[in-house]
């Protein structure tokens, strides 16, 4: 099919003669003998032209106001000016509106073409554009955020909310797994900054040494290895959204650094002697709470209550088991695309099974042992044989219990009964055992710090001491 290109000409003949040239290089070519007509096609009769070549000055008044009026309602396309009356101004108003091009009448038509064949180019990469955007806007909508339950639906309300107005920091928290970058996710794409970048940063998977240069950039040889200079994610995230995630993993030093950032909305790099200007919001995300590390003095208060602005908390899945009858379709749905497979029928004693379970790893443990059973089905029935879970939580906790031990090694099961949450805290409670409840020495033994194995230690609610 065709492309169509829109001609504003008063000058019948000229219009007529640009209609017929463009529809012999393949264009679906219309004529508007004014703007009054031309407004008619493209806001009442939804000509959606990938290119528009009009005169600058009509009869009924000048084209760069349909054009203004044209980007204030959201309708792309290319603009191309050919007047012989244009001044400077006009040409500067005309590419301030984001017209394509200027030109002069008379205009060589093999320059014409060539113009009109480039800006065709510009409107199909910005609809390609458009056309993602729409996507993720329809993928990550506050709807994306599925249950029954009424947890889910506040947490929608909430992210509905805040989808309107222009926050400047959130902070979400909740379990591992609750789905707490999905919430980032859907208030950056469904909110005024989605057509801006979304830049996520995991703030436990650096070490401090490496984090601020991924942060802040750095310049070349502000450090050994930095042979060039490298735009840091915050600067990456300008003009759209910096999700922190674990953010109670972040060192102090670099807490303060966060904070005067968020604060003057300018960064320096590492090695840099000037400093950026930032626009951007900053969504964070933890599993700890806060709270209790800033009043441990492990968390600075300021970077706690500028970012929370806004709470939002992920609702774990236990609490909302209700949801399992729309989570599940869901989930089967998407491992069936992917896979290939028809799973369709889900027994009662799955359902028993699945409402009986306490689920630790919360919705992320339940999309894993959906992907596993999918793809190992047989046939339409979902199987029972490979859910590997416990009936509660209670016969979870004694599989972590009878976690073999003998001299310096741990023996796990690797059958699929014990998550992975399960198999970190039953290493970790075996470990403090053995050295007494010993933070520093266990922390030297498991080659970490002993900051992130007391986070660790908070999460599974275990015991040690100094």
């Amino acid at each position: 099919m065709p492309d169509a290109l829109l001609v504003i000409e008063d000058e019948r003949l000229l219009g007529a003669e640009l209609c017929a040239e463009m529809a012999a290089t393949g264009w679906d070519a219309t004529q508007a003998f004014d703007l009054a007509d031309a407004e008619r096609l493209l806001l009442e009769r939804n000509l959606e032209p990938l290119v528009v070549l009009s005169d600058m000055n009509l009869p009924d008044g000048n084209a760069l106001d349909l054009l203004e009026k044209v980007r204030g309602r959201g309708i792309a396309g290319e603009w191309i000016f050919l007047t012989a009356y244009g001044g400077i101004p006009e040409s500067v108003r005309a590419l301030k509106l984001g017209a394509f091009d200027f030109l002069e009448k008379p205009c060589e038509l093999e320059r014409l073409q060539i113009v009109v064949a480039g800006a065709a180019r510009s409107a199909r990469a910005q609809r390609r554009l458009m056309d993602e955007e729409r996507l993720r806007g329809d993928r990550y909508a506050p709807d994306a955020f599925i249950g029954r339950s009424r947890a889910a639906a506040d947490t929608r309300d909430m992210l509905s909310r805040l989808s309107q107005v222009p926050f400047s920091g959130l902070l979400i928290t909740g379990e591992t797994g609750t789905g707490k970058g999905l919430i980032a996710r859907i208030l950056h794409n469904a909110g005024p900054r989605a057509s801006g970048p979304l830049i996520e940063v995991n703030c436990a998977a650096l070490p401090r040494e490496l984090m601020e240069a991924e942060l802040f950039g750095h310049e070349a040889g502000a450090f050994t290895g930095a042979k060039g200079r490298r735009r840091g994610l915050i600067e990456q995230a300008n003009g759209g959204t910096l999700f922190l995630d674990e953010l109670g993993e972040l060192e102090l030093d670099l807490q303060a650094k966060l904070l005067k950032a968020i604060e003057d909305h300018r960064i320096r790099r590492v090695g840099g002697e000037r400093e950026l200007t930032i626009d951007l919001q900053v969504v964070a995300a933890t599993n700890q709470k806060l709270e209790q590390r800033v009043a441990e003095g492990a968390f600075r208060a300021d970077l706690y209550h500028r970012l929370a602005v806004f709470r939002l908390e992920a609702p774990a899945l236990r609490d909302r088991k209700e949801d399992l009858e729309d989570l599940l379709p869901v989930l089967i749905k998407e491992f069936n695309a992917r896979s290939g497979h028809r799973v369709e029928t889900i027994p009662s004693s799955v359902w028993r099974r699945l409402n009986a379970y306490d689920w630790p790893g919360n919705v992320r443990e339940l999309r894993n042992l959906v992907e596993r059973c999918v793809l190992l089905a047989d046939g339409p029935v979902f199987p029972e044989r490979w859910l590997h879970l416990g009936e509660s939580t209670a016969a979870s906790t004694n599989d972590q219990q009878e976690a073999l031990t003998e001299d310096n090694r741990i023996c796990l099961p690797l059958d699929g009964s014990l998550s992975l949450d399960a198999m970190e805290r039953a290493i970790l409670t075996e470990v403090l055992h053995r050295n007494a409840g010993n933070v520093s020495m266990t922390a030297r033994v498991l080659g970490t710090t002993r900051e992130k194995l007391r986070y660790r230690v908070q999460k599974y609610g275990l015991k040690a001491s100094d």
